[in-house]
């Protein structure tokens, strides 16, 4: 008998990459504060770990978001969608998550 966690990793649908879009909120106000993208290496990596774990789609390898700056995600929950090809990720944020130095990436509005 598989685990519930095989089965949602065997019925999730990466893309033709091996990806998943993941949307990363702060678990206490709400705010989305980056997109990236996962594999199935990476999100075990990240329920391993209780740190965000991604796939650089252009660098082509993995990356802990805060291994180099410090500004770490730790996981608090992972949600997929009902079409179970994105992830939605609830963190705890330590610093900044934009490499730009603002809280969130999402800083710019277009209207």
């Amino acid at each position: 008998m598989r685990s519930k966690l095989g089965e949602i990793l065997k019925d999730l649908k990466f893309d033709r990459n091996g990806l998943l879009p993941a949307i990363i909120q702060d678990y206490k106000t709400a705010q989305v504060l980056m997109l990236a993208y996962m594999n199935k290496e990476s999100l075990k990596r990240t329920l391993r770990t209780g740190k965000t774990c991604f796939w650089s789609r252009s660098r082509k390898e993995y990356w802990v978001k805060g291994q180099t700056s410090g500004h770490f995600q730790y996981v608090k929950s992972i949600f997929y969608d009902c079409d179970m090809d994105a992830l939605l990720i609830k963190v705890r944020q330590v610093g900044v998550a934009c490499h730009t130095g603002n809280r969130s990436c999402f800083y710019r509005k277009i209207r």
